[in-house]
């Protein structure tokens, strides 16, 4: 079993999911006593959500480089970030470090490739929504990307933000995205990509009526599945 890189803290509340999710596939797949090989660097979220807020992606990049060489030297095979937002720096990570990244529009990409689907909508932070670096990698695998109106994205991402990334899951919240959710299915998604690792702590799959693509799932387990092969 090869050892798996984690980049977590952004925030606690997914990250340990992550963890979680890894372990269970690990067990799922080998029984017995068997756990993951796993190394985590955990960064501080209130330095990101303020350097995000300032919009210093320079520094942001920078943070995310010196974890992803953090968890090279201390031996890790392969490095997953535990964040969607956080991807926009992938691209000077991969450059500043030798070890395999996985990103996750990648691995959410070829589980909706794999279903057969074509045209979804993606929520997640303003970050996500509006910036090309997650829709232009889905494009590779023949994926048309939906976004919400400009509102509704505003509401998601104040959500992510001051609930859920706190720990605070509301039902008031919850009808809003399944409200949003609807707007997007009459649109043409035929299914959504919860595209921030917080939004499936409050949207199920029991909640909505076409299929949820739940990209800390599908990263967690596309994790496993690479460190166990030969």
């Amino acid at each position: 079993m090869k050892t798996i890189g984690l980049i977590g803290g952004m925030s606690w509340e997914s990250s340990t999911i992550y963890y979680e999710l890894i372990n269970k596939k690990v067990k799922q797949l080998l029984g017995g006593y068997h756990s993951a090989k796993s190394i985590m660097i955990s960064v501080d979220f209130a330095e990101i959500e303020d350097l995000q807020g300032k919009n210093d992606w320079p520094a942001l990049t920078k943070l995310m480089i010196n974890a992803a060489k953090q968890l090279e030297n201390a031996g890790a095979d392969l490095i997953i970030l535990c964040t969607n937002t956080m991807h926009l720096c992938s691209e000077e990570m991969i450059k500043n470090t030798t070890i395999p990244f996985l990103h996750i529009a990648d691995a959410t990409g070829n589980s909706i490739k794999s279903k057969g689907l074509q045209k979804l909508a993606l929520l997640g932070t303003k970050f996500t929504m509006e910036k090309d670096f997650y829709k232009t990698i889905l494009k590779k695998y023949g994926i048309d990307i939906l976004i919400p109106e400009k509102n509704d994205r505003e509401q998601i991402h104040q959500i992510i933000y001051e609930e859920l990334v706190k720990g605070k899951i509301k039902n008031s919240s919850r009808e809003i995205y399944k409200r949003i959710i609807t707007d997007l299915k009459n649109k043409g998604a035929e299914g959504i990509i919860l595209g921030c690792t917080e939004i499936p702590l409050l949207i199920k799959q029991d909640d909505v009526d076409i299929p949820i693509f739940n990209t800390t799932k599908i990263h967690a387990e596309n994790a496993v599945e690479w460190a166990l092969k030969d």
